[in-house]
């Protein structure tokens, strides 16, 4: 069952999430990821139900991403994987098999790296540190 968010929340959601991807485009990720809280916050219990939180979770994750916070990062982009449309998202398995990676967990990094490769395939790394793919390349037969 799809639920159908009220529009004036709907609205406020894609204002303050607004708000946090110019703040993360400026470097600002304290800011951004307060923004991205303040959206989640008005999303009804559990959020986990939400297909808007799937995105709010992996918006918070990636400015954990860029601070290197890798261990805060895994547990937004756990939960993402636990809203629609989430597990299974190449992005959402991409960032989580870098943040493995970056913590030197070298089997869980290979896993969700490969399963982002087998559901978007090799242009979903070419926006990052090419060592991600590297690492992935000398794991797999691609």
């Amino acid at each position: 069952m799809n639920k159908v968010l009220d529009l004036d929340i709907h609205n406020r959601i894609k204002a303050l999430c607004k708000e946090g991807d110019i703040l993360l485009g400026r470097k600002k990720y304290s800011d951004a990821r307060a923004r991205y809280i303040d959206a989640l916050r008005l999303l009804p219990l559990p959020h986990t139900n939400w297909q808007a939180a799937t995105w709010i979770y992996v918006a918070v994750g990636d400015t954990h991403f860029y601070s290197g916070n890798y261990e805060k990062m895994i547990k937004c982009f756990l939960n993402a994987v636990k809203c629609p449309e989430g597990f299974g998202n190449p992005f959402i398995h991409l960032r989580l098999g870098q943040a493995y990676f970056e913590l030197n967990k070298i089997d869980l990094a290979a896993d969700e790296l490969t399963r982002a490769y087998m559901g978007a395939g090799v242009d979903i790394f070419m926006e990052d540190n090419p060592k991600y793919l590297s690492f992935l390349e000398k794991k797999i037969e691609m």
